[in-house]
């Protein structure tokens, strides 16, 4: 029976890495508001880029329904990074009956400004994937790890730890 997982962790944890892992072993579909914003415009989407999130993730919760139906799990890789976030999405999904995880990366300071460090020299040498990813300045990361709140160990259904 096709389920939901759900992607949580602070930006540059790892969570596209490990949705990638999971896709292969699962037969899933990734589901990436990141990578379709990317792809349609690049780094510099401006003032719009929460307006586009908004419209992207609503799209994607019913496109994930589709392939639900049609047998296909999905990996919702989002990020996810609040409660209140997290407490909706579960509900969206449990109210239509469908299986529906929460995978944690709960990474370390130490790994995620590597993590971080890594990731902004791969977007400015180019050789970030396919779509890319976002640069992530130093005032984007605190702006994130401000706004982050950790799952509580009730949220959790997979933590890897890193």
């Amino acid at each position: 029976m096709a389920k939901v997982v759900l992607m949580c962790g602070k930006i540059c944890s790892g969570k596209s890495t490990y949705a990638e892992k999971l896709r292969t072993e699962l037969g899933a579909a990734v589901l990436s508001v990141d990578e379709i914003t990317l792809a349609l415009f690049g780094q510099n989407v401006g003032e719009k880029h929460d307006e586009y999130v908004e419209k992207l993730e609503n799209y994607l919760l019913l496109k994930s329904i589709e392939l639900i139906d049609a047998g296909v799990s999905v990996i919702l890789d989002w990020g996810l990074w609040t409660k209140g976030e997290r407490s909706q999405i579960k509900d969206f999904y449990r109210s239509r009956g469908i299986e529906c995880e929460l995978h944690y990366i709960d990474v370390c300071d130490e790994t995620w400004h590597e993590r971080l460090r890594r990731r902004n020299n791969a977007v400015m040498s180019g050789c970030a994937g396919t779509y890319g990813a976002y640069y992530v300045d130093e005032g984007l990361a605190a702006k994130f790890d401000r706004i982050f709140e950790p799952p509580s160990d009730d949220e959790i259904d997979v933590k890897i730890l890193c």
